[in-house]
């Protein structure tokens, strides 16, 4: 359940209230009485930052990308030879 920061437009009275999306507003004061009470625009408790939030928790697809662990469990490939020059003839 969201908090909603509400305040009185008459006395000054704010509070912070826990409340249901479909709860109707509340608009009588509890410390003046008076039907002054508002609810407050206020910033999101969270923040989603990044490019890889999405892209490698929940985005449902499988990456192509090696995990980190996974190049250095892995045998490293032997080298491979040059090819032979062609000879001119």
């Amino acid at each position: 359940m969201p908090i909603y920061s509400y305040r009185c437009s008459a006395c000054g009275h704010a509070q912070d209230v826990l409340q249901k999306m479909s709860d109707a507003p509340l608009t009588h004061c509890p410390a003046c009485g008076r039907e002054a009470y508002v609810k407050q625009l206020t910033a999101a408790g969270f923040q989603l930052k990044g490019t890889g939030w999405y892209a490698t928790d929940f985005s449902g697809r499988k990456s192509s990308a090696p995990a980190e662990g996974a190049a250095a469990a892995a045998p490293a490939a032997a080298p491979v030879a040059p090819a032979p020059a062609a000879s001119e003839a």
